[in-house]
């Protein structure tokens, strides 16, 4: 049955395929990801741009997948509209049938051998010689991966063609379009790649195992498989997210039904008008992108009502913040600035969870006590995000407002006071690091090995600065102050390292003056956000002897200046 088919040579280059579309799309992203994430938050801003910019995303990159989990993450974090996600998401949709046309044109036009090689010869010279530049390297893997793809297809293509000489053809048709609909599904499904499903549907027809329908069948079945990348990205989410997912599955599935009542009509004016009978793969790829089009045009007048829809079936959950001041009564003095003061304390606990998320640190590595179960719970409803922090801080002025028009003697509220200007300093520690946020992550993938040995410099120094902070916070009241000075001290001797590291890069010509500049007030607000968490722990845990002591301290030595602003 399966005579002339050389199965391993078809494995071999379905693995070539796949490995060689990550080496692109992960060159891609390196050499160009913050851009594009830029590009992406820049022109969404209307349903036309979110197509368009959804459309030159994903032929750029390779892959609709890559930049869906993008909007994911954009749309999580509250800086794109739904409204907007989903236009990017149905321009991804035609923006990924650029692989189609690029296999199609020139997989099997050229002996793919002779261009395939000279590409790998390319990427593995610059591997090993250029390898100690990171932008070098990404373009070596670029150079590679288009040579393992292209020489990839021509396994496959070769793989079959004996087999083809073999096959009945007759009894194919007799299996109907759903074969050809279940096999791109799964396939796409398994591999997370409707591109490496496409390269194989358009070997099946080039070498006419397969018909123009059964093939056609193979990419709408594709089409739809690709959701399941979204799907399982959206598992346990935000309501947002899965709102996101969801609508990519029902376009994707919409768009393909439309496809199959219209076969018929798309294979008569593909084949027929446009005259591509002699010229199959190019006629499936025209076909891909037709009948996504079709979608996109069909979808985009009721994008405002489907949005409507979604946010009837995935409902935002009422997320409880606050933990100790909801089911306590404001016009019980002591006992509401002692719930108030608890209430502080969460926020603490939630503000440094989200600066270690700002560096991509897991909790576990910090504190001894962090169950993972429950933060993963936790994570479900993002009460740490920075959103969140701003929410819970004002739910806790508001409780304080209610406790001050309640009758409290003075020392309650000097107390409540104190514990205020805690609140605030905390929200100060979670926008300082939110701020650089940006800057961080272009230290984290800079080609400068300067900044990005910092950047892992300022990963273990956040570590070690809350490792200490969480031994201060489970420590004896008397030795809190102590440890605290010791803490802000540690923070004014590494940002004396830090300029001197900085200044020794520049004399060597390690680091340009622009990047010096960034560098320096990266540096400073890192700084001043521990500061401020110190400074919110001594307003809300010292007492006033400790409090004495470490005023007399910090004014001895300065140590205050850069936060007269926000004291």
């Amino acid at each position: 049955m399966l005579e002339g088919l050389d199965t391993w040579k078809l494995l071999g280059g379905l693995g070539m395929f796949l490995l060689g579309m990550y080496l692109l799309e992960e060159a891609i992203k390196k050499l160009s990801g913050r851009a594009f994430k830029q590009m992406i938050r820049r022109f969404t801003t209307g349903r036309l741009k979110s197509i368009l910019a959804g459309l030159s995303a994903t032929a750029i990159l390779q892959s609709s997948s890559a930049v869906t989990l993008m909007i994911l993450a954009f749309v999580g974090a509250g800086i794109m509209s739904m409204e907007n996600a989903i236009g990017v998401m149905l321009g991804s949709n035609v923006g990924t049938t650029a692989t189609a046309w690029i296999v199609a044109g020139v997989g099997f036009k050229f002996n793919i051998e002779s261009f395939a090689l000279p590409f790998l010869f390319l990427g593995g010279i610059a591997s090993i010689f250029f390898a100690q530049s990171e932008r070098n390297s990404n373009i070596a893997k670029l150079f590679a991966g288009f040579g393992l793809l292209f020489l990839g297809l021509d396994f496959m293509k070769s793989s079959v063609e004996g087999f083809a000489e073999h096959i009945d053809m007759a009894a194919i048709p007799h299996y109907g379009l759903f074969l050809g609909l279940l096999t791109g599904l799964l396939l796409t499904a398994i591999m997370q790649s409707s591109s490496a499903t496409m390269a194989i549907t358009l070997t099946l027809l080039h070498s006419k195992l397969f018909s123009f329908d059964l093939a056609a069948a193979m990419v709408i079945g594709a089409n739809i498989g690709t959701t399941v990348t979204v799907l399982l990205g959206a598992i346990g989410a935000i309501q947002v997210k899965k709102r996101v997912a969801f609508s990519h599955f029902i376009f994707n599935l919409m768009t393909g039904l439309f496809a199959v009542i219209l076969l018929p009509l798309l294979t008569w004016l593909i084949l027929e008008v446009f005259n591509l009978q002699d010229r199959p793969v190019i006629a499936l790829a025209l076909f891909h992108t037709i009948f996504n089009l079709i979608g996109v045009l069909l979808f985009l007048p009721f994008i405002g009502i489907f949005v409507k829809l979604l946010n009837r079936l995935f409902p935002e959950k009422q997320l409880k913040l606050t933990h100790f001041i909801g089911n306590t009564p404001a016009k019980v003095g002591d006992v509401a600035i002692s719930a108030l003061k608890n209430e502080t304390l969460h926020l603490l606990n939630n503000v440094l969870y989200y600066n270690l998320s700002v560096l991509k640190i897991e909790p576990y590595l910090v504190f001894s006590d962090y169950d993972i179960r429950k933060q993963k719970l936790k994570e479900r409803f993002n009460t740490s995000s920075y959103e969140n922090i701003k929410l819970l801080q004002a739910e806790i002025f508001t409780y304080a407002a209610e406790i001050q028009s309640a009758e409290i003697n003075e020392a309650e509220s000097s107390q409540l006071q104190r514990y205020l200007h805690s609140v605030r300093m905390l929200l100060h520690a979670a926008k300082t690091l939110k701020d650089i946020k940006q800057d961080l992550e272009a230290f984290e993938s800079e080609e400068n090995v300067f900044l990005n040995q910092e950047y892992q410099h300022f990963r273990k120094r956040l570590i070690k600065t809350y490792l200490q902070i969480s031994t201060l916070l489970s420590t004896s009241e008397e030795d809190k102050g102590t440890l605290l000075i010791n803490l802000l001290k540690t923070l004014q001797q590494e940002d004396k390292a830090f300029l001197s590291a900085a200044t020794t890069a520049i004399h060597q010509n390690e680091l340009k003056s622009i990047n010096l500049s960034t560098a320096i007030l990266v540096n400073r607000a890192f700084i001043q956000s521990a500061r401020q968490v110190l400074l919110a722990i001594r307003e809300l845990l010292l007492n006033e002897l400790e409090l004495a002591k470490v005023e007399k301290v910090l004014e001895s030595d300065e140590m205050l200046t850069e936060q007269e602003g926000l004291l």
